[in-house]
């Protein structure tokens, strides 16, 4: 079920689509920019990799050049406009190998076990249901096969706590959830819990290295 609290209402594809409409211009010189020791991070993990790497979530493509040219990755997202930026992306920077496609996270159209690896970067606050995404992660990825999550996760007590019950009310306006429990992502089925790496800005966000079980 998509998560929820007293104060914090529901997010659909609809409102993501219309916050994000509103987003993609100015992206990459906002939250882009704040994301980028997050995205550098997980995508050096992921250079360790070899085979077919998911991207879910790759909203303008600002990962996409740091990617190793000899892996082949699919980036998916959920808003046109944002994998329009994507596209020119790949064009200026002659990338190869690098494929996107319009698609639901919690209903990918891809057969299970065909992935050697996954990232979900600064998404998982985003979706409707964070429980189906990680699911379908999980189906889509070979046996052993790595996940890297980075997100904000919210805290239990403190300032930081306060605001984020606070925002939490403007989630359908802003297009994410700003309360989000760690173990949303580490208490998923099928997964276990590899490295924790907290990232800057001031420990806003942090990287998840899982492996796929079973």
């Amino acid at each position: 079920m998509p998560q929820k609290s007293s104060s914090q209402p529901l997010l659909d594809h609809r409102s993501i689509r219309t916050a994000y409409r509103m987003w993609a211009p100015v992206y990459d010189y906002s939250f882009g920019a704040a994301s980028a020791p997050g995205r550098r991070r997980a995508v050096a993990m992921l250079n360790g990799e070899e085979g077919r790497i998911l991207e879910i979530g790759v909203g303008t493509g600002l990962s996409l050049p740091r990617y190793k040219p000899s892996l082949e990755v699919v980036g998916i997202d959920l808003s046109p406009e944002m994998l329009a930026k994507a596209a020119w992306r790949i064009g200026q920077f002659g990338l190869r190998g690098k494929t996107l496609a319009l698609m639901d996270a919690s209903r990918l159209a891809f057969g299970d076990e065909t992935f050697d690896a996954a990232a979900v970067m600064y998404v998982m606050t985003v979706v409707p249901d964070p429980a189906a995404v990680m699911a379908e992660m999980r189906r889509v990825l070979r046996p052993g096969g790595t996940a890297i999550v980075v997100n904000h996760f919210s805290r239990e007590t403190g300032l930081r706590a306060a605001a984020e019950r606070w925002l939490a009310r403007y989630s359908r306006r802003l297009g994410w959830h700003p309360v989000f429990p760690l173990a949303t992502v580490t208490g998923a089925p099928g997964f276990a819990l590899v490295q924790t790496v907290p990232l800057p800005p001031l420990g806003l966000f942090t990287l998840l290295h899982l492996k796929k079980t079973g």
